[in-house]
């Protein structure tokens, strides 16, 4: 199974982050053999963001909760599954086949029902003193006859019914009352007055040794007459006797009961436990549909491997999945600061100074030969755009612009303004959101300094954002300052068209806004001209009034 690679960006994400993601995943299957690169998120998306996959039929990347090492993630060894119906020889023929300890017993529709072990195989087999061993297994006879390799010589299948016991005719045919009776499975060599007694006694099934059989009229009226069935077998009749009791289906002896198996969503962590507490070399792994999917053995538990991913739009432990640690990081792709990440051993690093992590994957598209297609092309210009407000972002490029030109054209966007505008409309649309969606829409927590700061930005158009509505989501700002532990809360209202942004801040060291903008602010909030980007315009200032 071929390691899965997770590109992943960060927390809370906007439409750089989910579609650059998406796009790198994409050039990475492109790129390399074998590659299994799965875009993910681990937050819910805005609605620009899903505007602009909507827009190119592009599905929403799925959630990555966790970055521990579950079940799925290993290399499981496949599972020889069989019927409850097959018979002992053939489920002990597997195991030897495949060199298997463990043979997961199905239904009809795929489901886990058992487990045969092999040491159920011969601790069972060595108890078994049941001579009515074929009655009570409910064996059928394709099984019997598979298993000593004997072919049905007269009588109908559907007579087959040996509720008696199994013994060999080594008496004279008078002393053959004392030990044969009614529905008994009788094993004979070819003396044919022995093969007469039997089925004159009731005997149901009639096993010949030898290969070899006289269709007498005789047998052939007591055959019809007792409803019984002859069976002939190339083996003697001590093999044949030793080789019956295999016949019997494995349902007989499998373990139904308190089944030990494992989902695949499962942690490594949760099931040691199990595993080391119960006496099984192996486990089947089921979905959540109960169907098998593999084995996992207990040295699996030793495994060093870990979950793969590749952050995109980001480089700092804040804006990670929390379980990063738990990770093997191959590449990072970014735009921003170089953050706190930390790696066990050398991997790609590309940051660059561009308005969007986008515009670098697009480099990325053209430099290896590979043409994007319309809808990734289509999702990389809608994240350029978004990442520099339309090219008014003072971290925007002329290499960003140059980018998102070239990829509108290859998407069918032959209006960028308009659709820009779509787009923005879209995503500023706030009615019957909750000021906790408003603020952590779009939120990434900083360490500048001693202080713990947080900043939230959405786009907003004219005076869409009322009043009323400031006074809610600071209200909520300010209990989610004391609860999170923030020196700092800010919520930047950010007016594309205008070109300008209305902070509203909160915290106990609320005073760095002053210092860090060289202003007064009014209140709870400050009016910032010509203010667009939060990394270029607001972070750096209020990093270096932290370190004043």
């Amino acid at each position: 199974m071929e390691d899965i690679i997770y590109v992943v960006g960060h927390k809370n994400p906007d439409t750089d982050s989910i579609c650059a993601a998406i796009a790198y995943a994409d050039l990475k299957k492109r790129s390399g053999v074998g590659v299994r690169a799965v875009p993910a998120r681990i937050g819910e998306i805005n609605r620009e963001t899903e505007f602009v996959l909507n827009t190119f039929k592009l599905p929403v990347p799925m959630f990555l909760e966790t970055l521990k090492l579950q079940v799925q993630d290993l290399q499981l060894d496949p599972a020889v599954t069989i019927s409850s119906e097959i018979s002992v020889k053939t489920a002990w023929s597997l195991m030897q086949k495949h060199n298997a300890k463990t043979l997961p017993v199905i239904d009809d529709n795929g489901h886990l029902i058992g487990i045969v072990t092999l040491s159920d195989i011969t601790s069972k087999y060595m108890d078994m003193v049941d001579t009515n061993l074929l009655g009570i297994s409910d064996t059928p006879l394709q099984n019997v006859l598979e298993t000593i390799n004997a072919r049905l010589v007269i009588g109908h299948v559907t007579d087959f019914s040996p509720t008696g016991k199994i013994l060999i005719a080594a008496m004279t045919p008078d002393r053959m009352a004392h030990w044969v009776e009614k529905n008994d499975v009788v094993i004979t060599g070819n003396r044919l007055e022995n093969q007469v007694e039997a089925l004159k006694l009731g005997a149901n099934c009639l096993i010949i040794t030898g290969g070899a059989v006289e269709e007498t009229p005789e047998l052939q009226r007591l055959v019809e007459e007792k409803k019984s069935l002859v069976l002939v077998t190339p083996f003697d009749t001590f093999t044949t006797a030793r080789l019956i009791p295999q016949s019997i289906p494995v349902k007989y002896l499998m373990t139904s009961r308190n089944l030990v198996a494992f989902n695949r969503d499962d942690f490594l962590d949760d099931i040691k436990d199990s595993m080391l507490s119960t006496r099984y070399r192996s486990y089947p792994v089921v979905d959540d549909e109960n169907r098998v999917h593999g084995v996992v053995a207990r040295y699996h538990l030793i495994s060093q491997r870990k979950k793969k991913v590749i952050l995109v739009d980001h480089n700092e432990r804040s804006q990670c999945i929390s379980t990063i640690d738990e990770a093997e990081i191959l590449e990072i792709i970014d735009h921003h600061r170089v953050g706190d990440i930390q790696t066990g051993k050398p991997i790609f690093f590309k940051n660059e100074p561009l308005g969007s992590t986008s515009t670098i994957i697009g480099n990325l598209f053209f430099e290896n030969g590979i043409r994007p297609s319309r809808s990734i092309a289509g999702i990389l210009c809608s994240a350029i755009i978004s990442d520099t407000l339309k090219f008014r972002s003072p971290t925007c490029t002329y290499t960003d612009i140059r980018m998102a030109e070239r990829l509108a054209e290859l998407a069918g966007i032959k209006d960028i303004d308009e659709y820009a505008q779509k787009m923005f409309q879209a995503g500023s649309v706030l009615v019957g959101k909750t000021p906790e969606e408003i603020f952590t829409r779009d939120f990434k927590a900083y360490e500048l300094g001693r202080y713990k700061i947080g900043i939230s930005q959405i786009n907003v158009f004219g005076t869409e954002f009322s009043a009323e509505m400031k006074k809610e989501v600071l209200g909520f700002m300010e209990g989610y300052c004391r609860a999170k532990g923030f020196d700092l809360l800010i919520l930047m209202l950010t007016d594309m068209m205008k070109e300008n942004t209305e902070l509203l801040f909160t915290g106990e060291s609320r005073e760095l806004v002053s210092l860090a903008f060289e202003a007064q602010p009014k209140g709870n909030t400050l009016f910032l001209p010509g203010t667009l980007s939060r990394k270029k315009q607001v972070v750096p200032l209020l990093s270096a009034a932290a370190q004043s």
